[in-house]
């Protein structure tokens, strides 16, 4: 019996990768832009983000971190929508590896900013950072689901049967 897709995972990921793309576009890539391009209304809502939860990386985002904003532009972007596509059809066992390789390379730069969020000394940014462990721990549970759904996907796609099993074809 073949096994079946995991609907409810699924449909988790389909959400998770129609949501990322007006995130993306609008509020994570504005980091990239000259100063002064971004429409008003989307640099005050980045701004307000910033100020309350204490996130002076997308203000002022060091080399690191404009490197992995550059990585989600060109790399990851481009493949939200065709994840998306992917995840709402069901059963799409060639999304697989396109899915190991973006889950990996996700939770690999995650690792990186959950780190800095939790052991950095923010006292000397020229935008306020998190200070007592309630703003580091604030701040860590925005960035906290963009490791947990690609470490899910990660998981689903190595051990899930339907996805692990890709079918033989059969020799004529």
């Amino acid at each position: 019996a073949m096994a079946a897709a995991p609907r409810w995972r699924e449909r988790l990921f389909a959400l998770y990768f129609i949501s990322h793309i007006p995130i993306t576009a609008l509020i994570d890539l504005q980091p990239l832009l000259p100063a002064g391009i971004a429409p008003r209304a989307l640099a005050d809502l980045l701004q307000q983000y910033a100020t309350s939860f204490r996130d002076p990386l997308m203000l002022q985002p060091p080399e690191w971190f404009k490197a992995f904003i550059y990585c989600e532009a060109f790399l990851q972007l481009p493949f939200f929508p065709i994840a998306a596509y992917a995840f709402l059809k069901g059963g799409c066992r060639w999304i697989r590896t396109p899915a190991i390789i973006y889950s990996t390379h996700v939770a690999t730069t995650l690792f990186a900013i959950l780190a800095h969020i939790l052991f950095h000394d923010f006292s000397k940014a020229e935008h306020a950072g998190p200070q007592t462990l309630r703003e580091r721990l604030a701040l860590l549970s925005i960035y906290l689901p963009y490791l947990l759904i690609p470490l899910l996907l990660l998981f689903t796609m190595l051990c899930n049967p339907h996805y692990k099993h890709v079918e033989k074809r059969k020799r004529k």
